[in-house]
């Protein structure tokens, strides 16, 4: 196979487990790619966090390459494998032993949209206030139907592989990867009355923002961007998946217990 690895060689620990990886790779007889490279991939693979895995997704866009993460970050739930466990990984990965997990993106359409940026995210779009201003209203309609105008620090919109980031921070439930839904999550609302929802993720989200500084935060998968209120956004689920590669004996389950110890209780 012609493998690309993307990975922050300015950092130590993973520059050492890149070098670690070609060697491996090497050993089983593949082809290693530069990430520049990464259009003629037949697998990516991505080593650090979820950032990194985030940031070459972003570039991976619409191509359809199976992506697998290496963690030498932090928590990691889409780069979920150990630095410590390459061999391992790549035995399974050369083996076929895996299955690939397709998984829903979100698009933002509006005018202009900043150079730089994609459209595309495979966690969240958050509507944030600026950090000097008070909370800002989000005028909500779902499918041409009024939701609610949430006033608070914020929204997010994530998909179900989000829901488990930013979403998951600020109160937002754990949902399937995988699952056909979007996840409205409010940032600290000024109303209790303002909670989490989940829609259907084919219905088409509408957003009017108005701010007391006359201006808000998109961030798309963790890069942001200023605009002008009452700017148009609407927000759908996007045309194409991203291919998630879930080795052999890995779970999403499996990840909640080890990384996030959910349901684990302190008592015992």
């Amino acid at each position: 196979m012609r493998i690309a690895i993307f990975g922050n060689t300015s950092v130590q620990k993973s520059a050492e487990c890149e070098s670690g990886l070609t060697a491996i790779l090497q050993k089983f007889g593949h082809q290693v790619l530069s990430q520049d490279e990464f259009a003629g991939a037949d697998v990516i693979i991505t080593i650090g966090g979820d950032g990194t895995f985030l940031r070459a997704a972003a570039k991976v866009g619409n191509r359809n390459i199976p992506m697998l993460g290496i963690n030498t970050g932090r928590l990691g739930f889409l780069a979920d494998v150990n630095a410590s466990d390459l061999e391992s990984a790549i035995e399974k990965l050369d083996a076929g032993r895996y299955a690939i997990q397709k998984r829903h993106l979100l698009e933002l359409d509006m005018n202009g949209m900043p150079a730089g940026h994609t459209p595309y995210a495979l966690n969240d779009i958050a509507i944030l206030k600026h950090d000097i201003s008070s909370m800002i209203s989000i005028s909500t309609r779902i499918a041409g139907q009024d939701l609610i105008t949430y006033q608070a620090d914020g929204l997010i919109i994530a998909t179900s592989t989000g829901s488990t980031a930013y979403s998951l921070s600020v109160g937002g439930p754990i949902v399937e990867p995988g699952t056909n839904v979007t996840v409205l999550t409010p940032v600290a609302p000024h109303s209790l009355t303002m909670r989490p929802i989940v829609l259907s993720a084919t219905q088409t989200i509408d957003l009017d923002v108005a701010s007391r500084s006359h201006s808000f935060l998109v961030s798309i998968d963790g890069n942001s961007f200023s605009l002008h209120e009452h700017t148009p956004l609407s927000i759908r689920r996007a045309p194409f998946t991203l291919s998630v590669i879930r080795l052999e004996g890995s779970s999403f389950y499996s990840t909640l217990q080890q990384k996030m110890l959910w349901g684990s209780d302190s008592r015992q």
